[in-house]
């Protein structure tokens, strides 16, 4: 049974989809719950006892909250019924490309390392117009995007700014923004060549952020490549990686399209 696009949870109107999912849960071990269609307190209890007993596919606990996202959904109906996506609108053959440059600067790193600086990275920083020192996770973004756009003889979309709140604000109005509510909502609204932005809570910065390219959407869960980061997923450190700990639903200001 595919995932329905929303999160179910207590009131849900939809009796045959609250049917199937107390039976599935009864299946499970996790009622006895009356399948009657009605999303209730005990359905909901039902739903929390098996976030409680199970994990995401990846061995991580689950969020035990009563709720069906897409992570619970999956640990309830089987990975089969959440949507993998690994491929970009083939009719949007920029991101297509953006990911295929992106890819390849892989293993790139500071030099010398936590200096904001390095051959590479100088470059990522500069076509923003800033001076190498600074974060640079949304300049590897904007020049991957620039890159991109170059060879394929068309404009770049993408804003040219290093600031990854920046980058939001100013996207509003002038390309498709999915907020992070849309996206827990219905994680199928991801998709790989978005750019996600975060907001961070670095000490003594207000308006500090992170940012990165989705690669893959799997369910609840992301696959992206980051610059400024390390294998830890920091959004200051000190290298391009290819990061599988990200989750739509930790993703906390949303999603930016250039597809649309």
């Amino acid at each position: 049974m595919g995932y329905p696009g929303h999160i179910v949870k207590v009131g849900e109107n939809n009796a045959g989809l609250v049917r199937r999912i107390q039976q599935q849960l009864n299946r499970l071990g996790c009622g006895p719950v009356q399948a009657d269609g009605q999303f209730g307190p005990e359905t909901r209890d039902a739903v929390r006892g098996l976030q409680a007993r199970f994990t995401d596919q990846d061995g991580i606990p689950l969020k035990i909250d009563g709720e069906l996202g897409p992570l619970t959904w999956t640990a309830l109906f089987g990975q089969q019924s959440i949507t993998r996506e690994t491929t970009p609108d083939p009719a949007r053959p920029l991101l297509a490309r953006v990911l295929q440059i992106a890819m390849g600067e892989l293993g790139v790193c500071e030099h010398p390392p936590f200096s904001n600086r390095g051959p590479r990275v100088n470059r990522y920083i500069e076509r923003t117009g800033l001076q190498p020192g600074v974060f640079w996770c949304m300049c590897f973004v904007y020049w991957c995007f620039d890159e991109a756009a170059a060879q394929l003889g068309v404009a770049n979309p993408c804003i040219r700014t290093g600031g990854c709140l920046d980058h939001w604000q100013r996207a509003k109005g002038r390309v498709s923004r999915i907020t992070a509510a849309m996206a827990r909502q219905d994680p199928a609204v991801v998709r790989p060549g978005q750019i996600f932005i975060i907001r961070t809570a670095r000490p003594g910065t207000a308006n500090a952020g992170h940012t990165g390219i989705v690669l893959e959407v799997n369910g609840g869960k992301l696959v992206t490549i980051e610059g400024n980061t390390n294998a830890g997923g920091s959004d200051n450190g000190g290298g391009v990686y290819r990061q599988t700990q990200r989750k739509v639903n930790g993703i906390n200001v949303g999603f930016i399209d250039y597809a649309q």
